[in-house]
């Protein structure tokens, strides 16, 4: 739960930083905004969730 919540912060602030430099339209964050909704209403969201919990295990371990 706190790894999902922290990925959207992330991309939450990316995509105000992006919005306020003029890289992202607010038609484009629409656009994506839908497209993870029908992403996680599909059968490959169990996948893309295994991926990300993968990806944020071998981060989470890599020492500096």
């Amino acid at each position: 739960m706190a790894i999902s919540i922290s990925v959207v912060l992330l991309l939450l602030i990316l995509a105000v930083i992006f919005l306020r430099n003029g890289g992202l339209k607010v038609s484009h964050a629409l656009v994506c905004l839908l497209l993870g909704f029908y992403l996680a209403s599909t059968s490959i969201a169990p996948t893309i969730h295994s991926g990300l919990t993968a990806t944020a295990d071998i981060v989470s371990g890599l020492r500096p």
